[in-house]
């Protein structure tokens, strides 16, 4: 005998919003430092976190994943050891008072030839009931950025909000909106439900 009333779909519960126990469990030794800061290959990526009202959001932890100057992902476990030599491809910021965030990484290589390389990120905050996902995308290939199937799908003006700027000292440089008219844009995944 099966209960009529019983619903047979279920629906996804929101996430975690970030609590007051992520400050404290979830960074580690150099968490955002993906290669030692200063070292040749060492790239600064830095940013600052806005809420839809443009002020900084001063608890945000962002992670980002991507592959190594070669467009290698690796796939060795050990992601929160840092020992100095050996790239994992992750890491992990909290954001300062002022919204601001910093890694020390690499310069991602394209994952397959013509392919426009970039950072994938994630982005936990007050508020959100599920994480965010983005991208940031360096700004040298034109032409692969071009032809990025992603970057192809976007109006113009949001095409270039997922593009980092250059410093001239190598440097990136990436704001993320979190609402209003210059939004950053977020993906999607086929398993986010409405």
């Amino acid at each position: 005998m099966t209960d009529s009333t019983a619903t047979p779909d279920l629906t996804a519960t929101p996430g975690q919003t970030v609590g007051p126990f992520y400050g404290y469990a979830l960074p580690y030794d150099h968490d955002s430092e993906l290669v030692p800061p200063g070292s040749a290959r060492a790239v600064q990526l830095t940013g600052t976190v806005f809420d839809g009202a443009g002020d900084p959001v001063p608890d945000a932890i962002l992670e980002i994943w991507q592959p190594d100057e070669n467009g290698e992902v690796v796939r060795a476990s050990g992601s929160l050891r840092r020992n100095g030599f050996t790239f994992t491809g992750f890491g992990r910021a909290a954001v300062d008072p002022e919204g601001e965030f910093s890694f020390s990484t690499v310069n991602p290589g394209p994952t397959e030839e013509g392919k426009a390389p970039f950072i994938s990120v994630v982005i936990f905050a007050r508020g959100l009931l599920n994480r965010l996902f983005t991208r940031i995308y360096l700004p040298e290939d034109t032409a692969a950025l071009a032809a990025d199937p992603l970057l192809s799908s976007l109006e113009e003006s949001e095409r270039n909000r997922l593009i980092a700027t250059r410093g001239a000292d190598g440097s990136l440089r990436f704001d993320i909106r979190l609402q209003g008219a210059e939004e950053t844009p977020f993906l999607r995944f086929p398993s986010h439900e409405d």
